[in-house]
């Protein structure tokens, strides 16, 4: 079983990424599913996509097994951040 934990950060005044991030009840240790990022102005269908696709995703494979886990959310997003380029 997972916790899911949904962390936000602003970008600048018009963009913010939502990270989807999930806690083994096991474990303890966490892991980031997604990174969604949203503009302003929001779009409902978008929203209503990807959080769709955070089920589905979930449904498909465990946060675990997706992603490596952490002892920290701090430290799973900055792995999540870091395996994508700029």
């Amino acid at each position: 079983m997972f916790k899911v934990i949904d962390v936000w950060r602003r970008v600048d005044e018009h963009t913010a990424v939502h990270y989807r991030c999930y806690q083994s009840l096991t474990t303890g240790r966490y892991s980031v599913q997604s990174a969604d990022f949203y503009r302003l102005p929001v779009d409902e269908t978008q929203a209503a996509a990807l959080y769709r696709q955070s089920v589905e995703l979930f449904i498909e494979q465990a946060p675990d097994e997706r992603s490596a886990d952490f002892d920290t959310i701090e430290q799973a997003i900055a792995a999540h951040d870091g395996s994508f380029p700029d």
